[in-house]
């Protein structure tokens, strides 16, 4: 049998490796019970190496702030960069798709400002996004009204929802604050997360773009179950335990390297 110094070790090798790590899978993988697991991880918790929430632990606190917009563009910048440049390679010449809001979906709507396309539709609650693209040739952007979230730049409540009723579009992009196992897609407010929520009854397919850093957070508002998404658009350093979960899930993932 493992020693507590053992125990310990191989809770918190497991964490960097997977970013989290399941009271049960242990108990059974080192033949203890999950009262012997639970005090060693409050242990490591009192001694601030990891974070307990319901049934696991993680390397850190899961539940995300709601950050200015201006502050998440600086956040992984070349992972966003990449997630945005494969995100642009999923539209056709003559698309209508929605794009919500973020630091992530606003980098891919830069990509998307440098290409040529033959007519492109975009819905959006995003100020910025709505201003950048203006700009672009046979691009038309469909503006939604309602209440501007200053932190996010972006509109929400029930008269953005409303004009959605009158849109048919092939794929919802959008960002996220959380991806978690049990909790699912999450973002930061509970308003956000409703128009997102009906953004996603709008179009045919449902596409998040999350750089790693978002696996194993938490926002306030949740937006959906893992299995409600399509397509989730990240970067390699995603957690190993997560590409499996993922799958498991019938998302289809695409990491970019």
């Amino acid at each position: 049998m493992l020693s507590i110094a053992e125990r310990h070790k191989y809770i918190l090798d497991n964490l960097n490796k997977y970013g989290f790590v399941r009271i049960t899978d242990v108990a059974n993988e080192l033949g203890v019970t999950k009262v012997t697991i639970r005090k060693d991880i409050k242990i490591l918790e009192s001694k601030g190496l990891l974070y307990k929430v319901h049934g696991s632990a993680r390397p850190a606190n899961p539940h995300v702030a709601d950050l200015d917009v201006h502050v998440k563009d600086n956040i992984n910048r070349d992972a966003k960069r990449r997630i945005a440049q494969r995100a642009v390679e999923m539209l056709s010449d003559a698309d209508s798709i929605i794009v919500a809001s973020g630091s992530t979906v606003y980098a891919f709507a830069e990509e998307i400002k440098m290409r040529a396309w033959h007519h492109l539709n975009i819905v959006t609650p995003f100020l910025r996004l709505g201003v950048l693209l203006n700009e672009a040739e046979n691009v038309a952007v469909v503006q939604l009204g309602g209440t501007v979230h200053k932190k996010s730049l972006s509109v929400l409540g029930e008269e953005a929802a409303r004009e959605l009723d009158d849109c048919i579009c092939s794929k919802v992009f959008f960002g996220v604050d959380g991806i978690d196992l049990e909790h699912g897609i999450t973002t930061s407010t509970i308003d956000e997360a409703k128009l997102t929520r009906r953004m996603m009854r709008a179009a045919s397919q449902v596409v998040v773009l999350a750089d790693s850093s978002k696996f194993g957070q938490r926002g306030f508002g949740r937006i959906c179950a893992l299995e409600d998404i399509d397509v989730i658009v990240t970067d390699e350093r995603i957690p190993e335990q997560m590409v499996s979960i993922i799958e498991e899930a019938g998302v289809d993932l695409i990491i970019v390297k």
